[in-house]
């Protein structure tokens, strides 16, 4: 029979070792090391003392060797396991995020990047999240080339930023193909630990047009469900918001260039009603007319994730939605300086500009 190698203890060392194996204020593992050793220093055999402590005989004798070789350290630090972690080489891995794409991909995953490099998946992710990388994300943008950009831009923050007196500030606009959608198969509702399910397809049940008409001082909106969005639907608009603000204001209506709002008949209405002044937004840069904000706020709470059997259906919605924004509304606060803006801009045609020509050489 293999007898294990002997134990001898000094008092001191068993008194440490007694204490390691009552307290109950460090690891379970330590103290069953503890136990372990002190059981061995009694002369229990490997076989005996995993039978009374019901563990394997092969741990107890891999502590009983470590404290041999080691004393009380040796029992302290767990071994080390496996093979040591591959060292990404966090350089090369940054240059190849930014400046390359894998073979028959647009973008880089964590797990091209990891067979690529040689390492684990994770060790990818960390060291992206370290140095901000997001290849999986992609952000929509496009640089307004209106010969008149900052011209326009100066005229519509400053009303967003010093709204003129007895005057009314309007951002209007069109939402147009608003689907009247409904589910082909009822969904399950929210409950706990289950989030609520509806269909991936669904049934088209015709379309509507959301004209919409933001008061910047207060929030208040004027709204106009119509079929189609052409200069004759914008003139109905027109006259709506002529009947349902103060006859003693200006209105500065700002509007996007879509050719209805510049119909002849929309201008000759408008020379009739001198009260009523336009001011167009710069080219690509729908950003400016802060209708868009409430565009999508209604989208997000009320359209994305309805279910609409018909068109009525669908009007009687975006009424009640905007009748309930309109008992207490809030309005959007522009904060940006329409320097701050247009150095932002410039910066971006610069960068524009050196990629292109980087591109071409």
């Amino acid at each position: 029979m293999r007898v294990a190698p002997e134990i001898v203890l000094t008092k001191e060392e068993r008194d440490e070792l007694t204490k390691l194996a009552r307290s109950r204020l460090i690891s379970v593992r330590l103290a069953l090391r503890a136990k372990i050793v002190l059981l061995a220093a009694d002369g229990m055999q490997n076989k005996e003392i995993a039978e009374q402590l019901k563990i394997g005989r092969i741990q107890v004798s891999r502590w009983r060797e470590r404290y041999i070789e080691s004393r009380l350290a040796g029992i302290e630090h767990d071994l080390a396991r496996g093979a040591p972690p591959t060292k990404v080489d966090v350089a090369r891995l940054v240059e190849l995020t930014t400046q390359s794409k894998p073979e028959a991909a647009t973008h880089w995953s964590t797990r091209k990047m990891a067979a690529e490099l040689g390492v684990s998946a994770a060790s990818v992710s960390r060291h992206w999240r370290a140095n901000g990388l997001k290849p999986h994300l992609v952000r929509g943008f496009k640089v307004s080339r209106d010969p008149r950009f900052v011209e326009k831009l100066e005229d519509i923050v400053g009303l967003y930023m010093s709204p003129p007196e007895h005057a009314l500030v309007l951002c209007c606009d069109e939402k147009s193909q608003v689907q009247a959608l409904d589910r082909t198969q009822p969904g399950l509702p929210l409950k706990m630990g289950r989030a609520a399910t509806m269909t991936h397809d669904y049934k088209r049940n015709g379309t509507t047009t959301l004209f919409a008409a933001l008061n910047v001082l207060d929030g208040q909106v004027i709204a106009q469900c119509q079929q189609r969005h052409r200069h004759v639907e914008w003139l109905k608009f027109l006259r709506k918001i002529d009947r349902e603000t103060p006859k003693d204001k200006t209105l500065h209506l700002i509007a996007d260039n879509y050719a209805t709002h510049k119909h002849p008949a929309v201008q000759e209405w408008l020379a009739r009603h001198p009260r009523f002044e336009m001011h167009f937004t710069p080219t690509s840069a729908s950003w400016l007319n802060m209708v868009e904000r409430f565009f999508r706020d209604i989208t997000t709470e009320r359209l994305r994730r309805g279910i609409f059997t018909s068109v009525p259906e669908l009007i009687k919605a975006i009424d009640q939605y905007i009748a309930h924004h309109n008992t207490n509304p809030k309005a959007f606060i522009w904060t940006k300086a329409a320097r701050d803006i247009l150095q932002k801009v410039i910066r971006a045609n610069s960068r524009l500009s050196s990629k292109q020509n980087a591109t071409l050489h």
